[in-house]
């Protein structure tokens, strides 16, 4: 794991189709990206970013022989440090998975229509600044909604409202609780999010 700040030095790194995921929790859907990337022909995960030094996901990195860079909160409202990490590492396209930030304009402007966000409802419904993880299952279970989901979209200066890539169904049960619906979507998550990116970076070249 690195900590990145200014006087850092990085290696350059040379593939045809570089992700980099970005994230802030336990990293499962990091997990199974890597997995499904580990021998792709085209398509290679090379970096993890992460803004919270606690992260689950930096072990993810560990386990799957990645590079791994904290980026604190505070670093992020410049491009100084993000956008040279990216370069350095050949980054063609960034992956969100489960990154709480908001991203920020110049770097939306660098990638666009290369960053690619899941979010575990149907949007627009249950999306927004807040609604995440936890929240959004919920949200979903107080209002009685007999569908949820997860929804793959692409990533603009708001959070959740970039066009809609992909979209993905889950019936819930009455009794199911928030935590029943969560690990519902979350298993849907892991099968479609790789398959999606796969196809998505193919032509987002």
């Amino acid at each position: 794991m690195l900590i990145l700040n200014s006087k850092s030095k990085i290696q350059n790194l040379n593939s045809k189709i570089n992700l980099a995921v970005f994230a802030s929790g336990t990293g499962s859907n990091a997990d199974k990206i890597c997995s499904y990337f580990r021998d792709h022909p085209d398509i290679k995960v090379n970096l993890i970013v992460s803004n919270n030094i606690n992260a689950g996901v930096l072990q993810v990195g560990a386990l799957h022989a990645i590079e791994s860079v904290v980026i604190p909160k505070s670093s992020w409202g410049t491009p100084e440090i993000v956008l040279p990490l990216l370069k350095a590492n050949d980054i063609t396209h960034i992956v969100l998975a489960g990154f709480l930030l908001l991203i920020p304009s110049w770097l939306i402007k660098e990638f666009k229509g290369r960053i690619i966000n899941i979010h575990p409802a149907l949007l627009p419904k249950y999306g927004g600044k807040g609604m995440f993880g936890h929240h959004v299952h919920e949200k979903v279970k107080a209002s009685g909604e007999l569908l949820s989901g997860l929804t793959i979209h692409e990533v603009n200066e708001n959070y959740d409202e970039g066009q809609i890539i992909f979209q993905h169904t889950v019936k819930i049960n009455p009794e199911d609780s928030a935590a029943d619906i969560a690990a519902k979507v979350l298993q849907m998550e892991h099968y479609h999010y790789p398959r999606v990116i796969e196809k998505w970076a193919t032509v987002r070249t």
